[in-house]
């Protein structure tokens, strides 16, 4: 029967996966449960399993006294001698004991204890064995769907792909093959739980370099990814190599590289565009297909926050530049980390003649006006009321549409005229009450 035993735990480590060891622990485990269901509990009794023959002998340990008031837990000095001839009092002793014959009972909890070991062995096998590979792309087949999350068979484990994380528009079937990115690995009371993604950018970055030969030889390097899962993508790439072009090694002849990976995203649009050390030379580029004039960098005021970029553009290119519902542009934000105000060149120009052609005299007195606050100056000036005179000629109609005035339109306006009154030359106050009596 021992010989058997160490063949039957062979067996089961060799289908599980799990060292013998740990099986050979769960089993003395097993069986000392079992027999302290006979013997009662006894914290000091020891199993052990010789791992050649299979023979199971029982240790108990016991303190060395002058007078044994417990003998479960206690030897005399003569016995112990007899055991050990150093032995002294006060010294624990290892005594061994007859294995007991085990009951049904004890027989059950012996095996529940064995099942529950090789569980829990397996899941931490299972764990270890993933646990390296966040990051990295497997291939699983769908198993089921639970609420719309796609349950994948990857080897001996079970994988989760939320609904999140899939791919817009994408339908699953059981026996379906797919790939996707390793997102987490974390060990849970029903075992270690492995989460998917088919829309980080990480998986773009994976495909990458499982496609393109000069990215996995460390030729090409993929510097930074954005996406918008199964509409577009952009990819920084940057070469190690003088005589190798980045763009084209990604693309492939005729498009070919990149056309597989944008089928394994469901026909994802992927711009790719050289990386470059300049901030605005990069902002530049990542808002491609759109031709820049100039980027405009400002440091972050926080020590941790975001730079942000001014980048101005031909009028005709501007849609371009944004793209469909600001796309391009958000894009390009997250591929470069910075924060980008995109303005047309008529729109700078505009606002430069705004700012430069208003007297700085108009300026403090329109500021003085009652009900003008400082910070409804610049909405004033943008609409064309940059002085009192200005709104006395345009009238209190005008003013009303500026949204920041709101029901300070009738104050403000009183203000002018009274400003106009007292200040403007002589024809100009006639021409201003001619302009405020018209109405009436």
């Amino acid at each position: 029967m021992n010989r058997e035993l160490i063949t039957v735990i062979e067996q089961i480590g060799r289908e599980k996966g799990i060292d013998k060891e740990i099986l050979f622990e769960a089993l003395e485990s097993a069986l000392l449960s079992a027999s302290r269901k006979t013997l009662g509990a006894a914290d000091n009794v020891r199993m052990h399993i010789d791992r050649k023959s299979g023979d199971v002998r029982v240790y108990c340990r016991k303190k060395v006294v002058e007078e044994v008031t417990d003998d479960t837990l206690e030897i005399s000095l003569a016995d112990a001698k007899a055991l050990n001839t150093e032995a002294e009092l006060g010294d624990e002793l290892e005594q061994e004991r007859p294995p007991q014959e085990f009951g049904r009972i004890a027989a059950q909890t012996a095996k529940q204890v064995i099942l529950q070991k090789v569980r829990d062995a397996e899941r931490e096998g299972i764990y270890s064995e993933f646990a390296g590979k966040e990051g990295q792309i497997l291939r699983g087949v769908v198993h089921r769907i639970e609420k719309r999350n796609v349950i994948l068979e990857i080897g001996k484990a079970e994988a989760i792909l939320p609904e999140r994380e899939q791919i817009p528009g994408e339908r699953y079937n059981p026996g379906d093959r797919i790939r996707a990115y390793v997102l987490e690995v974390r060990r849970t009371a029903k075992g270690p739980q492995i989460s998917l993604s088919r829309t980080h950018p990480g998986y773009l970055t994976r495909l990458f370099e499982t496609e393109i030969p000069e990215i996995q030889e460390g030729i090409v390097l993929v510097k930074a990814t954005a996406r918008e899962a199964g509409e577009r993508a952009k990819v920084a790439v940057a070469s190690t190599k003088r005589d190798v072009d980045p763009i084209g090694a990604c693309v492939g002849l005729r498009g070919t590289r990149i056309q597989v990976i944008s089928r394994e995203l469901r026909g994802e649009k992927i711009d790719i565009i050289e990386w470059s050390h300049d901030p605005a030379t990069f902002v530049a580029r990542a808002l491609s297909p759109a031709k820049v004039s100039s980027v405009v960098i400002t440091a972050p005021s926080e020590p941790d926050g975001q730079p942000s970029t001014l980048v101005i553009v031909p009028d005709n290119q501007l849609s371009l530049a944004i793209g469909k519902k600001g796309q391009n542009a958000r894009l390009a934000a997250k591929l470069t980390g910075m924060r980008i105000d995109i303005k047309s060149e008529s729109e700078v120009e505009a606002e430069r003649a705004a700012s430069e052609g208003l007297p700085p005299a108009d300026r403090a007195a329109l500021a003085e006006l009652a009900g003008v606050s400082p910070e409804l100056v610049e909405p004033l000036v943008a609409a064309g009321l940059g002085s009192p005179a200005a709104i006395v000629r345009t009238g209190r109609e005008k003013l009303g549409l500026v949204a920041e005035v709101g029901d300070r339109a009738d104050r403000i306006h009183a203000a002018a005229v009274e400003w106009v009154a007292a200040h403007a030359p002589a024809s100009e106050r006639t021409g201003a009450s001619e302009e405020t009596s018209a109405p009436a």
